[in-house]
């Protein structure tokens, strides 16, 4: 089972939704780094449930705990353990899940392969895992701030309601004005009153949510294997509930031409930059220095309490189930701190790897 990513910045998660504690282990953080409790805390605030009525009602203070890694303020090179103590559990809401999988979930995959399951809120299949993501981004963030590198994400679509295209300014200003985390606050209202309403129907509703960096130096990645694009799709396709990932203008390059989405080059203030950034800051494999603009399709969430099918393992009869317990309605809000996490362990791995940032010392140059 794969629990890690990452070459030189590397991040391990570790826990289950009802199990004991969540967590991760960051290993390749250069010493030196002035890190604190509130830096991650403030990160995991973004995601913790129970903030609004568009997220889950379940009560957790996402509290974190650094174990190992950082002395008098800074980190000292070795690894990072950061851990956050489950307290909220329901495991009874899901005793009915033993032997019969829930729709759309992961359940079905995990009994077949490993057979010793943990059926309990999704076990290491929950959504909760992504504290470890969220933990292990925090510090990349940290670290790429070190070297004026922005990043984040909004929610830009959720159902049929679209958001008007925001600038990076206005994205910072506006997404934490409204529980939905989109910059357009006219759209936002919408999309809360139509994830409200699917909420009251007892249904969950997707969407799409976009990650911008901005401050990205030329040359990130490889050119064959190991692009930067590549593993930025790997690292954002491995979030739960992301059916789907774009780079720049992504799927829509397809209603183009050439000639319409090319980015041309241009100098401006001495510097080479493109006019437009359709391949979204990266240009065969490699970061151009233009801003990185990444978006996931983000699938409804798939526990609701209306009546589902599925079957039961163990009479091998087909059978109805209603999934009790708390859930999101719409988990793009809270997915959009998983997504900035997940983009900035892939760059503070790459910025790494290219010898923009010391492996070993913050301060060596």
């Amino acid at each position: 089972m794969s629990n890690s990513i990452g070459e030189k910045f590397q991040i391990t998660t570790f826990g289950s939704s009802h199990g004991k504690a969540v967590g991760a282990i960051v290993d390749g953080c250069p010493a030196n780094l002035e890190l604190s409790i509130e830096d991650i805390q403030k990160e995991l605030d973004k995601r913790k449930p129970g903030t609004s009525s568009v997220t889950t009602p379940r009560k957790e203070d996402d509290e974190v705990q650094i174990l190992s890694g950082i002395f008098e303020g800074k980190t000292d090179g070795t690894p990072i353990t950061g851990v956050v103590f489950n307290k909220n559990q329901k495991s009874k809401d899901y005793s009915m899940f033993k032997n019969t999988p829930r729709p759309s979930h992961g359940d079905y995959g995990w009994m077949m392969k490993y057979g010793n399951y943990d059926y309990n809120g999704g076990g290491r299949g929950s959504g909760r895992v992504t504290i470890g993501h969220v933990i292990g981004g925090a510090i990349a963030k940290k670290l790429l701030k070190t070297q004026d590198i922005e990043i984040i994400s909004h929610v830009t679509q959720i159902g049929d309601v679209k958001a008007e295209p925001q600038d990076f300014k206005a994205i910072k200003e506006n997404i934490d004005k409204n529980p939905v985390r989109c910059a357009d606050l006219k759209a936002a209202a919408e999309m809360e009153e139509l994830i409200l309403t699917k909420k009251q129907e007892g249904d969950s509703v997707g969407g799409i949510v976009e990650t911008i960096a901005i401050g990205v130096p030329e040359g990130l990645g490889e050119p064959v294997f190991e692009r930067l694009d590549g593993d930025l799709a790997r690292i954002l396709m491995n979030i739960g509930a992301v059916k789907g990932v774009e780079i720049g203008l992504g799927f829509d390059v397809v209603n183009h031409t050439c000639s319409e989405i090319n980015d041309a080059f241009q100098i401006e203030d001495d510097k080479v930059i493109t006019k437009s950034n359709n391949s979204g800051g990266i240009i065969g494999g490699m970061s151009n220095g233009m801003p990185i603009v990444s978006r996931i399709a983000v699938k409804p969430t798939p526990s609701i309490s209306k009546c589902q099918d599925s079957v039961n393992l163990e009479r091998m009869e087909n059978e109805k189930i209603e999934i009790k317990g708390r859930h999101d309605p719409c988990i793009c809000p809270r997915v959009t701190v998983v997504a900035e996490s997940s983009t900035a362990i892939v760059l503070a791995d790459h910025m790494i790897r290219s010898g923009f940032i010391h492996p070993n010392n913050l301060e060596k140059k």
